[in-house]
Parts: structure tokens; C-alpha cells; sequence
């Protein structure tokens, strides 16, 4: 994908998600989401900040100590509890604009969008496409970094493969998928597990890895 591709699908993602929370139940907010200890609501929250300013990212690092995972936490708890209404109202309000938290590049809002947009549906039993060739783009991205998602540690001895475009990566036991599931497992996800097939496949669902004898959980 080239930049204004990238830039067009991130639009499109944010608009689409900005539909889905306007159509959110008063409990369906309350909800957990696919990220560990995260309702729906906090997940909105932190897609509301997606264009945070140097300043404000600045405060929050050092209000978190320099932890990274504590300040995203933390400056998602702050952005609310908002009225249901203004959390899609602020996350289309960013459609059409190309401003980005600071150090990241636009992939990092790509990511953003389409990882936390499958946080939202997938517990809530909520159908959610994800384009392959954006996920493709964003799992070439996650793939590549070391942090935060250190996905080629953990899924070393793993061969995966996507059935609906042409991304792969790794070497190993095999784990076929959708490019959005493979997408949600480099990022840390595992409630899309039991849609990948494969020898790796099965081994992630007992918590193993290639090699291990005793079962392994996850992370």
C-alpha cells in the first residue's frame, strides 16, 4: 500500500468504527473487551487519542514513569467516562486529517484502527471485515517492530501463512488464517485462535510451542 492507500483505508476504518460505537447497546460499553482488563469504553477511549500532541504524550510518559503499557492504560482511563455519543463523534472527527501521535508512522494508526476496531466486534459477537491488504500492510509493520508487540520472539518456530492475501512470515510449525486473524495474534490477541488452522495452529490452542513438551501458555 502506498501512503495515500494507507492514509484512505485509515479514514475509511475510522468512519466505519465511529458507525459501529454510535450503534452500541448502554451495556455492550460496559463489556470486556479483547484487550486484557479493558471494557469496550476504554478501548474507544484510547482510539480517541490517536492524534494526541507532543506536549500531552509527553506529561502522560512521565506521569507513567516511562512505562509505555501504563501510559496508554492511563491516558485512556482519562479521557472519560464521555457521553456514549462522543466517542465515535471525536474518532470521526479525525477522518480526512493526516496528524499522528508523535514518533510513529502512519502504519502505526493503521494498526491502531484495525486491531482495537476486532478488540470492540469480536466479544460482542459484532461482524467486522478487515481488508486483507491493509492487515497485510499492518502485519508487515508489527512483524518488523521489536516493540511493543516483540511478535517474531514469540512467535518463533511459527510459519504463518494468510489464505487471503499473499503475507507470510516465519519459519516452522504452520498456522494458516485470514490475514486480519494472523494480524490479531502478532499483536498479542487470542480470541481469533480457533479460526487458524495448521500443526501451529493446534499448538497455540494447547499453549505449546514447536518443541515443547509441557504446555505453555500463550501471551
Amino acid at each position: 500500500m502506498d501512503l495515500d492507500e494507507v492514509w484512505r483505508t485509515i479514514d475509511t476504518e475510522r468512519a466505519s468504527l465511529a458507525d459501529l460505537l454510535d450503534d452500541l447497546a448502554p451495556d455492550e460499553w460496559e463489556a470486556p473487551s479483547s484487550c486484557d482488563a479493558w471494557r469496550v469504553r476504554d478501548v474507544a477511549a484510547h482510539l480517541t487519542l490517536a492524534q494526541m500532541g507532543p506536549a500531552a504524550a509527553l506529561v502522560s510518559t512521565v506521569r507513567a514513569r516511562g512505562s509505555f503499557n501504563r501510559m496508554i492504560r492511563d491516558t485512556a482511563l482519562r479521557v472519560g467516562p464521555l457521553p456514549d455519543v462522543e466517542y465515535g463523534h471525536r474518532i470521526r472527527a479525525m477522518v480526512g486529517s493526516r496528524r499522528t501521535a508523535p514518533f510513529v508512522s502512519p502504519l502505526e494508526p493503521l494498526i491502531d484502527v484495525l486491531v482495537h476496531g476486532q478488540d470492540v466486534a469480536v466479544p460482542l459477537g459484532r461482524e467486522r471485515a478487515v481488508p486483507p491488504a491493509a492487515a497485510a500492510a499492518a502485519a508487515t509493520r508489527v512483524w518488523e517492530m521489536s516493540f511493543p508487540f516483540r511478535a517474531r520472539r514469540r512467535l518463533a518456530g511459527f510459519a504463518l501463512t494468510a489464505t487471503d492475501s499473499g503475507w507470510r512470515a516465519g519459519t516452522g510449525a504452520p498456522v494458516e488464517g485470514t490475514t486480519g486473524d494472523l494480524l490479531l495474534l502478532l499483536t498479542g490477541r487470542t480470541a481469533t485462535v480457533g479460526r487458524l488452522s495448521g500443526e501451529g495452529a493446534e499448538l497455540l490452542r494447547s499453549g505449546r510451542r514447536p518443541g515443547d513438551r509441557r504446555p505453555r501458555a500463550v501471551s
